[in-house]
């Protein structure tokens, strides 16, 4: 790979990563048994799907249909977790993809919440505050994953697949997946956590990013924050 073409350069000021000659639909997964139960997730390798996840699922994926038609030539990327496998196993059967063909990647995991994951948010807020912040961001655990850490391995990501034309399909995280469409984006940092971060979107939702501008595909029905 051409080192030029892999790293950040300037756009209006702000560190923005090299165009791709291609759309990136961003998908955010369905919902898991842990957001129905409000427990902290972060980077937990398999929290299935409850069937309103897999409901969520479908629909992002009979929006894609409709938007891109059947069989289209996108490449398929995942996080490596399972309820991010899940959800894009439903989309690829919507767009009569194979589920096979997806690449996966651990760099577009969730925010690691170090002693954090797994317990439920009542919990962890009852000893020591809001972990939630008004714009619906986590504050990061103290064993944790900050998000100049997230903001890295993202970077890394988008670097090493910078050479890849076409469409793309990126099946991630709530948390995750905020940071790198505000990275694709050349969006602002965050006056608190120093990194691109756009606003959430529920999960099932997908966004389309070309040229560095984002369009909401479809908005999805689950839960909004974190």
């Amino acid at each position: 790979m051409d080192q030029a073409t892999s790293l950040p350069f300037r756009r209006k000021g702000r560190d923005f990563p090299t165009a791709r000659k291609g759309r990136d639909f961003i998908a955010r997964h369905g919902e898991t048994v842990f957001n129905a139960a409000r427990r902290l997730q972060g980077d937990h390798p398999h929290t299935p799907l409850t069937r309103a996840g897999f409901a969520q699922a479908d629909e992002m994926g009979a929006a894609l249909h409709g938007l891109l038609g059947a069989s289209p030539p996108l490449t398929l990327w995942s996080s490596s977790a399972g309820r991010a496998l899940q959800t894009l196993a439903v989309i690829a059967e919507r767009l009569d993809l194979d589920w096979h063909a997806a690449r996966t990647d651990d760099r577009l995991v969730e925010i690691g919440m170090g002693a954090w994951g797994g317990r439920y948010y009542a919990d962890v807020v009852g000893e020591i505050g809001p972990i939630v912040t008004p714009d619906g961001l986590l504050q990061p655990a103290p064993d944790g994953e900050d998000y100049h850490a997230i903001a890295r391995r993202l970077t890394g990501w988008l670097a090493d697949t910078a050479n890849q034309e076409g469409d793309r399909l990126i099946v991630m995280h709530g948390i995750s997946s905020r940071v790198l469409r505000g990275m694709l984006t050349g969006a602002a940092p965050h006056p608190d956590f120093g990194v691109p971060i756009l606003p959430g979107l529920p999960q099932g939702s997908v966004v389309m990013i070309e040229h560095g501008v984002e369009t909401v595909a479809y908005r999805g029905t689950g839960h909004a924050p974190a």
